[in-house]
């Protein structure tokens, strides 16, 4: 299959009317650009398909004219749930799919911004697609392309769903994002409502587990035989989802679960889960901000929002461990409690340098502290001059520098918690996140879990492999990263460790790129790694 690249200059207008703007999400074989039509003085989504080979004319006909009547046709039985497509054309090998301005955000950038969902959240979203799905079954419709870049999620709405058309238009068995395909697709196999069951059952498990069921294994048919061939990995933060999310993940089209049942479900998570009426973190909006600038003028549209997309990515970059990824929430809480007072010094993420102080076992680089011959139950450590002891609630202790405070807080149940420090705003923070389920291998979880999801973030790198360590005496592993673009590019460390059984911790301190190698950047990291207590300590 001929994998699609960004390859278009600025000044070439697809259909000689489309301008090309950015690119603001992207899957496997697609991606969706910001446009304008230069005719009709309008700002467009457009959505770039490699097609698997060369099409003839009438071929190019029949893509384009099936994808616009069977969106036209979604459009008027779900009018403002189904994208609006204006225009549909084949050049090059590339199917150009033009609709409407939709005021939302891909639940694919979601995804990859927040890392994972409340399962009520994800439930309510599932019944919002369940809904979408029913009206085209009910006129003999399958999607079939269903994907995070597929949906679109506005704020107080309800959400969008774009592709339908693009199933039966070509002979490849699923065009796009084939870790979403159901084991039939995989099989090259006829398709029906079954199909989109279970691309609405793997939605829902990448929106609670962070990660799709399947993972993308760089060629299609790799990922397709994966689909097909291997056992599902058991959701471990579905919580009330959890048998709906397997029943609609079955091999078998014929055993999986109807929409009535699934229906059921999903409406018995929302009333019976307590967490319900937890707020979700807003959406960046990224469309409306499109719109304030487009009077100034196509070009310098382009760079504001180019700069509001990096910026509102790169201030979500965290993925947690395999257990952890609920939605933030602020704290109410407050700032930290302070058990220990130091005296008053200059803030160390901040001008200035701070004293450094000299902790046993720290190496010259901040990137890999492993302290060494720590007893099982480490006495406090003296604390740098601008640092003071935070005794949290839920039981584990760190020194933090004066103005930190306790920034958001989530949960998943009495299984997995994520608190986060700073002092507002973006990096420098401190992430420190405890759950239940982690797998018993540090490297794996951060290799195999995590990995996956940060690879998502604009700009993402790894820097060096994967190490195995030890901290306070317990497995623990380092995955250090950047992610982001320009000034507003970061710098990541990342430690797992274990707690015995299946419980773990990690803790992640993320600065400015630009200022890691800062006295006080290596004297925050250092402080952290030194003083961190669990509640078993």
């Amino acid at each position: 299959m001929t994998m699609v690249k960004a390859h278009v200059s600025a000044h070439e207008l697809v259909a000689g009317r489309y301008r090309l703007l950015e690119v603001f999400a992207r899957e496997t074989n697609r991606l969706w650009w910001y446009a304008e039509d230069v005719t009709a003085q309008q700002p467009r989504l457009v959505a770039q398909t490699a097609l698997p080979e060369p099409a003839a004319e009438d071929t190019a006909r029949r893509v384009t004219a099936r994808v616009v009547r069977t969106s036209e046709t979604m459009r008027l039985l779900r009018p403002g749930r189904v994208a609006a497509v204006v225009d549909a054309v084949v050049e090059a090998g590339t199917l150009w799919t033009v609709t409407e301005w939709i005021d939302g955000t891909p639940l694919g950038e979601l995804l990859a911004q927040e890392g994972s969902f409340h399962p009520v959240r994800a439930a309510r979203l599932g019944l919002e697609l369940l809904n979408v799905l029913q009206a085209a079954h009910d006129e003999g419709i399958t999607h079939g392309e269903l994907s995070p870049g597929q949906v679109f999620v506005r704020d107080g709405g309800p959400v969008v769903v774009a592709g339908f058309g693009l199933a039966g238009a070509t002979l490849a068995p699923r065009l796009t994002a084939p870790s979403y395909a159901s084991p039939e697709q995989a099989r090259d196999e006829r398709i029906g409502p079954a199909a989109d069951l279970w691309a609405l059952g793997a939605l829902l498990y990448t929106m609670v587990e962070g990660r799709p069921p399947f993972r993308d294994r760089g060629r299609p048919d790799a990922t397709l035989r994966a689909v097909d061939r291997l056992p599902l990995r058991t959701p471990l933060r579905a919580g009330p989802l959890a048998q709906a999310v397997q029943g609609l993940l079955r091999k078998d089209a014929r055993e999986r679960l109807t929409r009535p049942v699934v229906r059921e479900a999903l409406t018995r998570a929302l009333s019976e889960d307590t967490d319900a009426d937890r707020q979700p973190a807003p959406a960046p909006r990224l469309r409306g901000a499109y719109r304030a600038v487009r009077p100034a003028g196509p070009l310098r549209g382009r760079r504001l929002l180019a700069a509001g997309t990096t910026l509102a990515l790169v201030t979500v970059v965290a993925a947690v461990l395999a257990a952890t990824g609920a939605l933030p929430g602020t704290d109410t809480a407050g700032a930290p409690r302070e058990s220990a007072p130091a005296a008053p010094a200059d803030r160390p993420t901040g001008g200035g340098t701070p004293p450094t102080p000299a902790p046993t076992g720290t190496p010259s680089t901040p990137a890999a502290p492993t302290p060494t011959g720590t007893p099982s139950t480490p006495a406090a450590p003296a604390l740098p001059a601008g640092y003071r002891r935070y005794s949290a609630p839920e039981g584990f202790s760190v020194a933090l520098p004066d103005g930190w405070k306790r920034l958001a807080t989530s949960r998943v149940g009495g299984l997995a918690y994520r608190v986060t420090f700073g002092r507002g705003g973006d990096a420098p923070t401190l992430a420190v996140t405890y759950s239940e389920r982690v797998g018993p291998d540090p490297v794996a979880v951060w290799r195999d879990d995590v990995e996956p999801g940060l690879a998502r973030l604009p700009g993402y790198r790894r820097l060096g492999a994967v190490r195995a360590t030890t901290y306070q005496g317990r497995a623990a592993a380092d995955l250090e990263w950047l992610a982001g673009t320009g000034d507003a590019r970061t710098h990541t460390l990342g430690r797992g460790f274990l707690l015995g059984g299946t419980r773990g911790f990690s803790l992640r301190f993320t600065t400015p790129a630009a200022t890691w190698d800062d006295a006080a950047s290596r004297l925050a990291l250092q402080t952290f790694l030194r003083t961190f207590r669990t509640p078993e300590d």
